[in-house]
């Protein structure tokens, strides 16, 4: 049966004659097999799914005109009064919040930043949203912020405070000029906008609406992963062709369900650490039915996701067996009003045989962050660039913010391959990790926090982080190790050493021997020199017999390396004991440049390279990750082979040469 929508309905019964005036009165009663078809109009409602479909009968919605159906969580503002010069007021009754008051609601969770004072709601003049401070002061005289991406736009700012007597929620901001009755100003209302309430709510699609403007909470792995979108703990959601913004901290959500007595434990109790609770939180997951066959295998493809807070994708556990194609993510957490251990264009623990492909992802203050459990996760075809300080005025001593890079590993044991990528960003790929595969990729920025970030932080005691590993291409959990460092493989990749701001070279300097992150900016993969290659690993433990063996420490060196047939451009740096090197003499650009038409790669790499790269790579040459003994596959078991262009990486991308 399709449904039908229109906003502008007097008659809502839900057919084309006379639609349903509000997606949820569709929503309430569709079943399998059914289409929701959403007319044109802005849609200010929290859309709760009630009924799943199934994997033969999805639930569709579906906007009639791609972008044109808003869903919205917030409500306009009118009536304000003039306080003086460019500062307004205004207020309206707490009754408007259903769900939470998101202006007495503050934005916590484990691993943020709790000296950033901010609320979970939003005011916003034209669709962008205003930069709250702590009182009415800073409204009248606002300081340019030092941090943010945009710091033209942060001294339009706003405050909110609580009128008791009333009831009622009073606003101040600066508004710069403008007149806020002639403008559209309006405040987030809601903390979602298409999110079941329910667990199990499975097999529904979304397709072409804009979504924007919820009053999220923080999503950390440990807790109950709020998004303005999302499928709460389901199977088989399709979110495409959607444009999703302005969320205070995350777009869409793949995330963690509810755990009562473990949500955000680290915050609440305290005594025992953040990445103990993360494991209890994977072990309980686990005794109550993460599982293949009930959770996870998601679509997100072809969507726009920009200005969030925290994160444009958001998950742990929830997003496993999914596919994530065809994006453009940029613009996440540009304000800087936010800042913690969880933010990112995507930021993923436990994605398990997760493909990233084709996907656009920049000036993000950190790309992908792919955070424990990167096991069977493919990164392949995809475009970085600008996910590193891309503006010298972020270096200064005040400024509260990552460096960031295009990819993020952490603390997994792999398999995870990088593939055919453009990684353009000054800083291409953190690897505080092991089991990673990197083939055929454009890499002109460095690798950072080789053999180190991998500990919990403790002064005086041994702090190592023991992570999980799984059953190949399954949830259940195989054991838990320490990261011990290598088992890392390059193959048939591209170098190219770009010019290094003077800020940060001096930051390298700074951090260099740092526990987290070295600051490194120099490219090529010479970070792991020292490190053994299979054969001189595999001697250690020549004429080894067992428990009558003197004590050493074989089993806790860092794993070999293997690198072979990568190209180096512009004094970026080989592995010390790689094979098959090409260091190129010429001159090599690659950069991405926006213009009025779009986002273009110029570069002269295809007339520098030879026509065919080293020897063919495919799961076979890989082999398998150390500790969960998984080769580097495909999520069904079948092989990989990587043909011998270099720059296949260059396809479905806007090229022009130079």
């Amino acid at each position: 049966m399709i449904y039908y929508v229109n906003a502008a309905s007097t008659q809502p019964l839900g057919t084309r004659e006379a639609p349903f005036s509000r997606i949820q009165q569709a929503a309430d009663v569709a079943m399998p097999g059914d289409e929701v078809v959403v007319f044109p109009g802005i849609y200010r409602e929290a859309v709760n799914p009630v009924h799943g479909g199934t994997a033969e009968q999805r639930i569709v919605y579906r906007a009639a005109e791609k972008g044109k159906a808003v869903i919205t969580g917030a409500e306009r503002v009118t009536g304000w009064e003039r306080v003086e010069q460019d500062v307004w007021t205004a207020s309206v009754p707490n009754s408007l919040f259903t769900d939470r008051n998101p202006y007495t609601t503050l934005v916590a969770g484990d691993w943020f930043i709790a000296t950033f004072i901010a609320h979970t709601g939003d005011v916003y003049l034209n669709g962008k949203s205003l930069y709250e401070v702590t009182d009415l002061e800073q409204v009248k005289h606002p300081v340019r912020s030092h941090t943010s991406w945009d710091p033209d736009f942060s001294v339009y700012t706003w405050y909110a405070e609580q009128d008791a007597a009333r009831d009622r929620t009073v606003f101040f901001a600066n508004f710069h000029g403008l007149d806020p009755n002639a403008e559209n100003v309006e405040i987030s209302a809601r903390k979602s906008c298409f999110y079941p309430e329910a667990e199990g709510v499975g097999y529904i699609t979304l397709s072409g609406f804009t979504v924007c403007k919820a009053a999220t909470q923080w999503a950390p792995p440990t807790a109950y992963q709020e998004g303005m979108v999302g499928p709460h703990w389901s199977k088989g959601w399709i979110i495409e062709d959607c444009d999703i913004s302005e969320s205070k901290c995350s777009g869409i959500s793949l995330g963690k369900y509810l755990q009562p007595e473990n949500d955000n434990k680290w915050l609440k109790w305290k005594y025992k650490d953040g990445t103990q609770t993360e494991r209890d939180c994977i072990c309980q997951a686990q005794r109550e039915g993460w599982t293949k066959e009930r959770i996870g295998g998601h679509i997100i493809r072809r969507c726009e996701i920009h200005d969030c807070g925290q994160t444009g994708i958001v998950g742990h556990l929830g997003g496993v067996f999914s596919l994530i194609e065809d994006n453009h993510i940029h613009h996440i957490n540009n304000k800087q009003n936010l800042a913690g251990a969880e933010i990112g264009g995507i930021k993923m623990h436990a994605a398990i045989d997760v493909i990233y492909r084709r996907n656009h992802i920049h000036h993000c203050t950190r790309g992908l962050w792919l955070d424990w459990q990167a096991q069977g996760t493919r990164v392949t075809g995809n475009l970085f660039h600008d996910n590193t300080l891309p503006f010298d005025h972020l270096m200064n001593e005040d400024a509260m913010v990552a460096y960031g890079e295009d990819i993020f590993v952490e603390v997994s044991h792999g398999p995870t391959l990088i593939d055919n990528n453009l990684l353009l960003s000054r800083r291409s790929l953190k690897l505080a990790t092991q089991g990673v595969a990197v083939v055929h990729n454009v890499i002109a920025g460095a690798f950072t926090a080789v053999g180190t970030g991998v500990n919990n932080g403790s002064v005086h005691y041994q702090s190592p982080r023991y992570t999980p590993y799984h059953v190949p291409h399954r949830t259940e959990i195989a054991g838990f190790m320490t990261i011990l460092h290598g088992d890392m493989r390059f193959y048939n990749n591209v170098f190219v050493q770009q010019p290094v701001p003077d800020f940060l070279r001096k930051a390298q300097e700074t951090m260099r021997g740092g526990a987290w992150d070295d600051g490194n900016v120099d490219v090529g993969i010479q970070s792991y020199n020292g490190y053994q290659t299979e054969a001189e690993w595999q001697a250690e433990f020549e004429g080894y017999c067992g428990m009558g063996s003197a004590p050493s420490d074989r089993y806790y060196i860092p794993l070999p390396v293997w690198a072979e047939g990568n190209v180096y451009f512009n004094g970026a740096r080989p592995w010390d004991k790689e094979t098959g090197t090409l260091v190129r003499a010429e001159h090599a650009a690659v950069r991405a440049e926006e213009t009025a038409g779009g986002w273009s790669v110029k570069t002269n790499l295809p007339g520098l390279l030879p026509e065919r790269a080293g020897r063919q790579i495919d799961t076979d040459v890989l082999g398998m990750a150390f500790e969960p003994e998984e080769k580097y596959e495909s999520p069904d078991g079948t092989p990989i082979v990587w043909d011998t262009d270099y720059l296949k990486c260059l396809e479905g991308w806007n090229i022009e040469k130079i």
